[in-house]
């Protein structure tokens, strides 16, 4: 079976960024812990998907993304001053630390860390990888049609259909 619409996809990746020239490993799914998804259910970036559109089990894929297509550029108004005092005196977050925040309405998001002073914590509301080329290099390991359940809840239930708990 092809990848489509309303089928779920196993398959490993490798994945690089590439910044300025240089290729950087970020992380990787392997056949012990492969990446299950529902194809289609907009879960994924769209050009990842659009990539694999067409591949079938076994087949491999070696392709990149641009930052435009896959997390977008750095934005500079992203970056937040936030007083120290919200973080309560014993819980000073360090440089590099990821924070979940949450908005006014409730949205939660996540922002590294990326100065201190004596009065606030500057974060980084960017997704760690804007304004950076992703490379994927990977491996098909199953497609199959989605199950009637799988979509109703809008995702996959693992390689067998069956949801692990």
């Amino acid at each position: 079976m092809t990848i489509e619409p309303k089928s779920v996809v196993a398959l490993t990746y490798d994945l690089y960024t590439t910044q300025d020239g240089e290729e950087t490993f970020v992380e990787k799914a392997d056949e012990a812990n492969p990446l299950v998804f529902l194809y289609g259910a907009g879960m994924m970036l769209p050009k990842f998907e659009e990539n694999l559109s067409g591949l079938s089990t076994g087949d491999t894929y070696d392709f990149q993304l641009a930052a435009e297509e896959a997390y977008g550029g750095k934005d500079e108004d992203a970056i937040a001053e936030l007083p120290l005092d919200m973080f309560g005196g014993d819980e000073i977050p360090e440089i590099g630390a990821v924070l979940p925040l949450q908005d006014n309405n409730g949205n939660q998001f996540r922002g590294q860390v990326t100065g201190l002073t004596d009065i606030s914590v500057t974060v980084d509301l960017n997704h760690p990888m804007a304004g950076q080329d992703l490379h994927f290099i990977g491996k098909i390991l199953e497609v199959r049609k989605a199950t009637e359940e799988e979509l109703a809840h809008g995702h996959a239930h693992g390689i067998d259909g069956q949801h692990g708990h």
